[in-house]
């Protein structure tokens, strides 16, 4: 990973935002751009205006920067995220993290847009992420080690934080909505999975599968960041019978909005008030 890369873009951001002061950073996958109306905007960049991460490149992610906030707590709201399947590297996955640690935030939540692997989980519904699987046969950190990403070999036993868990299920009470939780499996994409690899994945205990967030779960982790992930379960995996489609994750995300905002909202009003 190119560290001078890094390093430019939140030298960019600096310059653009010298008073910014992030207690937490949220990234919204696919479909979940209309969370980002829960905040007060203070200012928006584009991702193409930052060295490094360059545009989306997949419908549903805007590539928008927000220094927002909420009950006076100053967020950065990533809209959207570049993906590994995009061929760009490792550089535009990390940035959004780097970014928020160099800027001094605790804490990060990563959304994403899932098919259900686990039965019970259908179209619609929310998990909170208690772990995950990297499926996609590669590893962020691999290749000559930064101190900026801590450890050579960071420890992995509790990457999504217990205690920022627990908040999420108070954010859900509170705002009435069920939240499952189970085990996210991140895939290389951009194909949809087999038939025959969901049957693989369920035996391997996984509950969700996607294309992305455990490598930004790992890089931030590893730079000692507290970590929150949640899927909007968009779709049944490989179901029987049907085909499936990037428009219909779209169309199922846009659907659970109102629980998507009402949940972030009450979640980053409760961190708001606690030490992690």
């Amino acid at each position: 990973m190119n560290m001078n890369i890094l390093n430019a873009a939140v030298t960019s951001l600096r310059q653009a935002w010298p008073d910014a002061k992030p207690a937490m950073g949220i990234v919204l996958g696919s479909g979940w751009r209309e969370v980002s109306s829960a905040f007060r905007l203070r200012q928006a960049v584009r991702y193409a205006h930052i060295p490094g991460l360059g545009s989306t490149q997949v419908a549903g992610h805007d590539g928008q920067l927000h220094w927002a906030e909420h009950n006076g707590r100053e967020i950065f709201v990533f809209l959207g995220r570049r993906h590994w399947y995009e061929g760009a590297g490792w550089e535009p996955i990390a940035i959004p993290v780097y970014v928020l640690k160099s800027f001094g935030a605790s804490s990060v939540l990563l959304t994403n847009s899932a098919g259900g692997v686990r039965a019970d989980l259908k179209p619609g519904d929310l998990m909170a992420i208690d772990d995950h699987i990297n499926a996609m046969g590669v590893n962020p950190l691999s290749g000559p080690h930064a101190a900026e990403w801590g450890a050579r070999f960071p420890d992995m036993s509790e990457v999504y934080s217990t205690a920022l868990r627990m908040q999420l299920d108070e954010a859900a009470r509170r705002s009435g909505i069920a939240l499952h939780h189970g085990v996210y499996l991140a895939a290389a994409g951009p194909s949809y999975e087999t038939p025959a690899e969901i049957k693989a994945f369920r035996a391997l205990g996984a509950d969700a599968v996607g294309m992305s967030t455990a490598p930004e779960a790992i890089l931030a982790h590893a730079a000692g960041l507290r970590v929150a992930g949640v899927s909007c379960i968009t779709n049944a995996a490989a179901a029987a019978g049907r085909t499936l489609s990037h428009a219909e994750v779209l169309a199922a995300a846009a659907a659970a909005v109102p629980g998507l905002k009402s949940l972030i909202q009450e979640f980053v009003a409760g961190v708001a008030g606690r030490r992690f």
